[in-house]
């Protein structure tokens, strides 16, 4: 049977040149960073080799960026440290927005729950995306971070967040921005932007799992949540993952020598992905997102009638692997936070798919996973 990955948003396949890289690094002469000896210094190396690949790929200082072990933890380490720093200036409040990713929304909301700062959770419009007027109408005096992703990770709606972040510059409020999802897409120079905290992830551009990082601008105030050691400039303890840095730099090194390429030919995979289930499908197929700034390699439908868990089952059964929704909560069986705040109707929510594409996928292998969709759904609703 053929396989049909279309789950990229969650994790994508490592780049055969990725793990190369990483390889040699595994298979040559052991050595930590932090020592002084040839084999710390070779390490050394590397790691700074690394943070200067990925730091003059999204436009800022080698200095500026924080190896982490991937999109979360660079999301906890951004809110937590930045509010916490900004407490000690008399700054409690907190804004986000209720279609971010957990790991935002989890944080912020511990943060309110365990360390007695207030929290705004703004709304999204019925595309997902987060209106800069209620941004400016959130913040306050007491205002000490903004946190509001780039690329919806569910429905891949783009937000605007040059807008909010001038805002936040204006109010002298720390803006954060979820990046995971749109290193591949976008040509990012961070030393032109009103940015002060940005987090990515290796493994959503074909990088290994398990190594992220977070860019922090120089000035801003930021507490590490890990101590021990001086790593990263003791912003957090703890030996670097050598071998996924230089995956991660490599994965980078890609991205940007392949964007102008692959971001045409995603955007043409999406389309034509919409078409394809239109015509086979043979139910009401609605796509939910913005029809104008979405991610090209994401494509969030409802398959009107036939609901998520049974549609998901009976995909796997096919070959065909997709999600309901983000990945850290996909094997809870729960339905789309993201879906609910964009406040669509349930039988949108019980019956939406998330589709995303990358590496190895082809405009050929959709048009076979099409028909078999048209075969599971008549097969759903003649109960066989």
């Amino acid at each position: 049977m053929t396989k049909h990955y279309f789950d990229h948003a969650a994790t994508t396949p490592m780049h055969p040149d990725v793990a190369k890289a990483m390889l040699e690094v595994m298979l040559g002469p052991g050595g930590n960073s932090s020592s002084m000896h040839a084999f710390g210094r070779a390490a050394k190396l590397h790691l700074n080799r690394s943070r200067d690949i990925i730091s003059a790929a999204i436009g800022c200082k080698p200095g500026e960026l924080l190896f982490t072990s991937g999109g979360t933890e660079s999301d906890n380490a951004a809110i937590i440290g930045a509010a916490r720093a900004q407490r000690k200036r008399g700054r409690t409040h907190l804004i986000t927005s209720a279609g971010e990713h957990h790991a935002v929304l989890h944080t912020c909301e511990w943060l309110a729950k365990e360390e007695g700062f207030t929290l705004t959770v703004l709304p999204v419009d019925s595309v997902g995306c987060t209106s800069p007027e209620t941004v400016q109408a959130a913040i306050t005096p007491e205002t000490a971070l903004i946190s509001i992703m780039h690329g919806n990770n569910e429905v891949g709606t783009i937000q605007p967040i040059e807008e909010i972040g001038r805002m936040a510059k204006a109010a002298g409020v720390i803006f954060h921005v979820d990046a995971v999802q749109t290193l591949s897409w976008f040509d990012y120079r961070l030393n032109e932007l009103p940015i002060d905290l940005m987090s990515f992830s290796s493994h959503k551009i074909n990088g290994p799992q398990g190594v992220g990082a977070l860019y922090i601008a120089s000035g801003t105030p930021l507490e590490p949540l890990q101590h021990g050691g001086s790593q990263e400039r003791k912003r957090r303890a703890g030996t670097e993952n050598i071998a996924g840095i230089v995956g991660f730099a490599a994965a980078v090194d890609i991205c940007v020598n392949e964007r102008k390429n692959k971001q045409p030919f995603m955007d043409k995979l999406r389309k034509r992905w919409i078409e394809l289930l239109h015509e086979h499908a043979g139910i009401p197929v609605l796509v939910n997102g913005s029809g104008e700034d979405y991610l090209p390699h994401i494509v969030n439908v409802s398959f009107i009638g036939v609901d998520t868990e049974t549609m998901l089952m009976n995909l796997d059964m096919e070959g065909i692997a997709a999600a309901s929704g983000s990945a850290c909560t996909s094997g809870a069986l729960e339905r789309s936070h993201v879906l609910r705040a964009m406040e669509l109707s349930e039988e949108r929510i019980q019956s939406a798919v998330r589709f995303s594409f990358g590496l190895g996928n082809t405009l050929e292998e959709l048009e076979e996973a099409a028909q078999k969709i048209g075969l599971i759904v008549r097969r759903i609703r003649n109960n066989y």
